[in-house]
């Protein structure tokens, strides 16, 4: 167990508050005028999935999560159950609740190999892959002279998601998406 400074406190560490590990999402260190400086952090329950915002004070000391993480294979979704299985024993099985999985899961294709993260023992969140290439399934006709939307249309992928892309995408086409911002980054095949 080690214990960070409050500027230690930065994106993508893992500590402990109040009991419960939160992955820090955005930090910034500030001065208000002549008074001390502080970090405005945004904090990502990793138990819950519900994001706080916290200040560190600079008298403060945070203790830094022991984090385990260990590798899961992605099978399905059903009525808002994510199911997991290990990738050596697919009979070992467990389901997850949505909103611990979070807005990344809708990228997912079944079998995915995902990093799951577990404190103390305890399953929680889980590390997902930056980027996925992913089959449009659905992308109406681009119209001619159609940019009053910025040149995208919305166009569904193959795990159900929907994003917004460049007029140019179409049905059957393979693209890159982010899944950590949900926007498309490029075409994979042509």
């Amino acid at each position: 167990m080690s214990l960070l400074e409050y500027n230690e406190v930065t994106e993508k560490k893992f500590i402990v508050l109040e009991g419960a590990p939160y992955e820090v999402i955005t930090s910034h260190v500030f001065r208000k005028q002549q008074r001390k400086p502080v970090n405005a952090t945004k904090l990502k329950n990793l138990m819950t999935g519900k994001v706080t915002e916290y200040s560190f004070h600079q008298s403060e000391k945070i203790e830094e999560a022991e984090i385990e993480e260990k590798e899961v294979k992605f099978l399905y979704t059903n009525r808002g159950e994510w199911w997991f299985a290990d990738p050596e024993n697919p009979a070992d099985r467990f389901k997850v609740p949505e909103e611990v999985v979070g807005p990344a899961g809708k990228f997912l294709k079944a079998n995915t190999i995902v990093g799951q993260y577990s404190f103390k023992e305890q399953p929680m969140g889980f590390r997902m892959p930056i980027t996925v290439d992913l089959k449009v399934t659905d992308a109406p006709p681009a119209v001619k002279g159609d940019t009053v939307t910025g040149g995208s249309k919305t166009i569904t992928l193959e795990t159900g998601a929907t994003i917004n892309a460049p007029l140019f995408v179409n049905e059957g086409d393979v693209i890159r998406v982010n899944t950590e911002t949900g926007e498309y980054r490029e075409r994979v095949n042509k």
